[in-house]
């Protein structure tokens, strides 16, 4: 096993969010609500989308099959990208950024030089960011003899990940909070020998720093999708009607449980996408336009059950964490990647979504269960409310390629990108969204079930 999962302490409403990398030993929680929120309630969630146009081919969608799962740093082949000329000035993707387009932005890399433990530094360091969402640490030496282990922890430890001699180059597992501890544990040295050994220590040479819900609400919404491109639309369409997913546990039981399969991704540290359980398997699936390389996958955080305790409350369930491993299939033009996890046993018991193999009608009722903005789940269309918009609008759509997309004006906002988009008659998925624009659009589900029969 390359790395387990931790318990984290969050927050409902909040951008509390998380990184990458080699943990090899953690603790994990159970589902009890922790953490709150300090921020004032009522601050509205930042409605953010990407723009900027997307490609579009001429031809019709590639047969071209799905690409078996690469060597570690190879990335998988699938549909190539289409060229500038073809792009439709008409789409979107979902929170995109001028550094990641496609991703969702929510914090701040900085450098640092800290030496830690022997005779290089103190045996332990308190990395502090006052407001701060999340502190993620990143090692460039891991210098320790056989016996002794590092740990990365919030301030009373209720978040603990522990690595042992040999890694370097590495980025540890986030602490949620604006807080994360370091220390070198040495084995037992009465004679304190050990200690004196010289070029021995742990250096730090960056951290993450997650935004605080402030500073998210405050990303210039007119940043470009890619160089080139200018503006951007939001995909709220009209009023926000998506709601806390927990709200819907006694008055739609099934659309609440299938959110349990959905998981906030953490890439590259301070970037955000949504991706979720498809099948049976050890299979995660999100969009391309996210995640393309095992190597992205390897060093990207995967959070479920991050989920609010209370409908309109402020604290949040302790989230299993897992970190992504293989890159199984990616395509450009469907733009999907289905990956697999690391710890895939600590994650089975939250379930996984099933691809429908019919395109939905007009009209389709739909909810959207999704990480907006780095929010714990929140799902739009939920029954019970006025979410009218929430329907296949339509089921004929232009997305990469002709006829790849659903369209619907059901919610999504930044970091949305690669949250299933389910028919409430059948509780399957008819759609990948990756698209903004009101209308939103998703890859079609039926032709995803297609393309990944192979390998669910």
């Amino acid at each position: 096993m390359r790395r387990k999962a931790g318990i984290v302490v969050g927050a409902c409403a909040a951008l509390v969010l998380a990184g990458m990398a080699g943990a090899v030993t953690a603790r994990r929680g159970n589902d009890a609500p922790v953490g709150t929120w300090h921020s004032a309630p009522g601050v509205p969630r930042t409605q953010v989308a990407a723009r900027g146009p997307l490609p579009v081919p001429s031809s019709s969608l590639p047969s071209k099959a799905a690409v078996p799962a690469p060597s570690r740093g190879v990335k998988a082949t699938g549909s190539p990208e289409p060229p500038t000329s073809s792009r439709n000035p008409g789409r979107f993707l979902e929170s995109a950024t001028s550094s990641a387009p496609g991703r969702q932005r929510v914090g701040e890399l900085l450098h640092v030089s800290n030496l830690i433990g022997y005779l290089a530094g103190p045996p332990r360091q308190t990395f502090a960011y006052p407001g701060a969402s999340y502190v993620k640490l990143h090692f460039a030496r891991m210098a320790m003899l056989p016996g002794d282990y590092l740990t990365v922890s919030s301030p009373d430890n209720t978040e603990s990940y522990r690595y042992e001699p040999g890694t370097e180059d590495k980025w540890a597992m986030s602490i949620t909070g604006d807080t994360a501890v370091v220390e070198v544990h040495r084995a037992v040295d009465p004679l304190g020998l050990r200690s004196a050994l010289e070029g021995l220590g742990v250096r730090v040479d960056s951290v993450a720093r997650g935004y605080s819900r402030t500073e998210q609400a405050r990303i210039p919404s007119e940043t470009p999708a890619r160089p080139g491109r200018t503006g951007r639309e939001e995909s709220v369409c009209g009023p926000d009607t998506s709601t806390d997913a927990v709200c819907y546990q006694s008055t739609d039981p099934v659309a609440y449980v299938k959110s349990k399969a959905i998981a906030r991704l953490l890439i590259n540290g301070t970037e955000l996408c949504t991706g979720w359980r498809v099948g049976p398997k050890n299979r995660m699936l999100t969009n391309n336009h996210c995640l393309t390389t095992s190597e992205e996958a390897y060093d990207t955080e995967v959070w479920f059950n991050y989920q609010c305790a209370k409908c309109g409350g402020y604290d949040v369930f302790k989230p299993t964490k897992v970190w992504g491993d293989q890159v199984v299939s990616t395509d450009h033009l469907l733009d999907y990647t289905l990956f697999s996890v690391d710890g895939f046993a600590s994650v089975e018991k939250f379930g996984y979504l099933t691809l429908d193999t019919a395109r939905p009608a007009k009209g389709t009722e739909l909810y959207v269960p999704q990480h907006p903005a780095g929010e714990p789940t929140r799902i739009a269309g939920g029954k019970g409310e006025k979410a009218g918009n929430c329907a296949v609008d339509n089921a004929d759509y232009t997305g990469y390629a002709a006829h790849s997309d659903v369209s619907y004006f059901c919610d999504t906002a930044g970091g949305s990108s690669g949250s299933p988009v389910l028919s409430r008659k059948t509780n399957k998925v008819v759609a990948l969204h990756h698209f903004g624009g009101c209308p939103n659009s998703g890859v079609r589900g039926d032709l995803l079930a297609t393309k990944l029969r192979p390998f669910l």
